[in-house]
């Protein structure tokens, strides 16, 4: 005799199969810890320099680009290129470049290169949202909660590691 209740479990089954297939083939799509596509191209070719150094969000150019831990960085002049080389640990971004909100709730999603913050020297990106504006959110709520809570997390995150 089938019960209500093991027949939903069987029923949902297959849709959990999915479910983990799915973060399977995420997880080995994602061979390194950063925020990128196939291109590996950080920051979407946007210049890191830039960001911590200037406070600003400018496209790089492929003329100037460095390799560093197999993600390539765009710049926009030799001296950029130059600077991160001689520090390239200075000017990566946080958790690899994925949302810093979404880090501190657990979870990984694309930032949107324009949306960022500086603190203390470190890069943070986030994610656009139409629904909703996360650095408003992560500031609100206190960015030092959110940047503790988000390193704590990405402690655990052995994928994804830096």
């Amino acid at each position: 005799m089938k019960t209500r209740k093991s027949y939903g479990i069987k029923r949902s089954i297959p849709a959990l199969m999915l479910l983990a297939l799915f973060q399977i083939g995420l997880l080995s799509a994602q061979s390194h810890s950063y925020s990128t596509d196939d291109s590996k191209i950080a920051l979407e070719g946007y210049s890191p320099v830039s960001y911590i150094d200037d406070g600003k969000a400018q496209l790089g150019k492929k003329d100037y680009k460095s390799t560093f831990d197999g993600v390539t960085y765009y710049f926009i002049n030799q001296a950029q290129k130059d600077r991160f080389e001689a520090n390239p640990s200075k000017y990566k971004a946080q958790y690899g470049g994925w949302c810093a909100f979404a880090v501190s709730l657990g979870g990984k999603f694309q930032p949107d290169p324009q949306k960022f913050r500086i603190v203390n020297g470190k890069l943070y990106l986030f994610t656009k949202n139409p629904e909703g504006d996360f650095v408003e959110v992560w500031e609100k709520e206190g960015k030092e909660k959110h940047i503790m809570q988000a390193d704590e997390n990405w402690q655990t995150m052995d994928k994804f590691k830096s």
